[in-house]
């Protein structure tokens, strides 16, 4: 796959608008980057012009966008770059998004607490889970203490 991957330092330019769809959530936010360079005439920083970019994320990325981000926050972002035109009152214009894959408070400038998501899968039966693919109970533990970052080793009969 030929892919353009970009990482973007910014801040969020617009709160998350995040919808759940058939095949998960989805989000969305504005994107805002400005270059800041060292004047050295005036040895002071100058801003420079502010580019904009519609960064999109779905399911996972896009629920915990949605509890993570707020207006104004600096955040590091990495993912496709796509560029699309379209005929909008009688002229051509050009949008710039960014499919997100992965989605980072910018910590050169304030701290962050990191909280991991925990994720349950439902009982199948009321003894215990029944496995379609044939995993043991035994296996299903040690695959729940991987995916939880469990320092203990789990017993597999």
């Amino acid at each position: 796959m030929n892919e353009t991957m970009v990482t973007l330092v910014g801040n969020a330019a617009t709160a998350v608008d995040f919808r759940e769809t058939a095949t998960g959530g989805m989000a969305r936010f504005r994107f805002a980057v400005t270059p800041r360079r060292r004047d050295r005439e005036t040895q002071l920083w100058t801003d420079g012009p502010t580019s904009f970019y519609t960064v999109w994320a779905w399911r996972t990325l896009a629920a915990n966008l949605a509890g993570s981000v707020a207006i104004g926050e600096p955040l590091v972002v990495h993912g496709r770059l796509k560029v699309r035109e379209e005929e909008r009152e009688g002229g051509r214009r050009t949008f710039v998004d960014v499919e997100a894959v992965t989605v980072g408070h910018d910590l050169s400038r304030g701290t962050a607490a990191f909280r991991r998501v925990v994720r349950t899968e439902p009982a199948l039966t009321a003894s215990g889970r029944s496995r379609a693919d044939g995993e043991s109970e035994g296996d299903s533990a040690a695959s729940q203490a991987l995916r939880e970052g469990t320092a203990e080793r789990v017993a597999v009969s």
